[in-house]
């Protein structure tokens, strides 16, 4: 019984050599694992270009890159201010009268001496007409006063009239040619307001503001209400006379002189820069901000720059030229993906 026991506890041959067999395999995928480990930890290591076999291949370069303008380091002193147009000017009429045709907008360029509005000119051209007339009777006037001063200058060298009679009519003369004169001057005040009715572009520039319309009243001054007629027409700027306005802390106006050179960078593009000057040093300072207003001429401004948009100004400490950017592009956007 103990023997047939003993018999069915005993491990076979087979069995024991199958056992064997297993653990010689899980030995094997034990070290398949770790040197696959170790082959990938090595990858990570050299990089991702052994493991696509890239290793001899050119690196890509990065083709927006833009470099650092020359001079970057030389600034001594960096201010932010706006841009700003160095003349904005607000057309505004003579006198009191009603927009009878406005012939532009926002954004359109304009030409010194371009007609841009008319204001209605009816009233103004029958006061002309009147005083030609008065003036016409005026030259009638005076030309009979000399024919009967000629004719009584003939009866004295005769006899035949007395010397009173001829002052009274050289006097009566010169009264004509008196009235004729200050008919002549109502006549120019006539033709001038006439004139004044058409308003003209005194530059070359654009609209950067239309401030009325067909038919509105407008005066050269307010009437203190804020429902009176409007003061001004539209407002006009050249747009390649830029400047950046900046308040200079006092605690920084010993860095700056007047011409000095500087470097301007828009916000919006940062990546552009034009070289400018201090062109104005505001003669008092702002007692409560304790500033005083700077403006940096810009000397070759283009499309990119935007009046009333902010701008970096590196005050620099030589006069190194700064290269002004290439303007052969078709829209400010492209300024950001040069």
């Amino acid at each position: 019984m103990d023997a047939e026991k003993l018999k069915t506890l005993q491990i076979k041959p087979e069995a024991r050599r199958r056992s064997q067999s297993s653990f010689w395999i899980i030995l094997i995928g034990v070290v398949v694992i770790t040197g696959v480990a170790v082959y990938l930890a090595w990858l990570r290591k050299e990089g991702p270009r052994r493991l696509f076999g890239t290793a001899n291949r050119p690196q890509a370069t990065n083709v927006a890159t833009v470099p650092t303008p020359k001079g970057q380091n030389d600034a001594i002193l960096t201010v932010s201010g706006y841009i700003v147009n160095r003349e904005r000017i607000e057309l505004s009429p003579r006198y009191l009268g009603v927009v009878k045709w406005i012939g532009v907008k926002k954004g359109d360029p304009v030409t010194n001496g371009q007609v841009i509005v008319l204001l209605d000119d009816a009233e103004h051209r029958a006061r002309l007409v009147e005083a030609e007339g008065r003036l016409a009777n005026a030259r009638v006037a005076v030309e009979k006063a000399e024919i009967d001063y000629r004719r009584v200058e003939k009866l004295i060298a005769d006899r035949i009239e007395t010397q009173q009679n001829v002052d009274d009519l050289r006097l009566r003369l010169e009264a004509a040619r008196a009235t004729l004169r200050e008919v002549q001057g109502t006549v120019d005040l006539a033709r001038t307001y006439v004139e004044w009715t058409v308003i003209r572009s005194p530059i070359n520039g654009v609209v950067v503001e239309r401030l009325v319309d067909a038919g509105e009243l407008v005066t050269p001054q307010s009437f203190g209400g804020t429902r009176g007629p409007s003061t001004a027409l539209v407002a006009v700027a050249d747009p390649k006379d830029l400047q950046v306005e900046i308040e200079m802390n006092e605690s920084d106006l010993a860095k700056v002189s007047l011409n000095q050179k500087c470097r301007v960078s828009p916000e919006a593009y940062p990546d552009r820069h034009y070289a400018g000057h201090v062109a104005e040093m505001a003669p008092e300072a702002n007692r409560q901000k304790g500033t005083l207003q700077i403006k940096v001429q810009i000397e070759q401004p283009d499309k990119f720059l935007t009046p009333e948009l902010s701008a970096k100004v590196d005050f620099l400490a030589t006069t190194r030229p700064v290269r002004t950017p290439s303007t052969n592009f078709d829209s400010p956007a492209a300024g950001a993906t040069r």
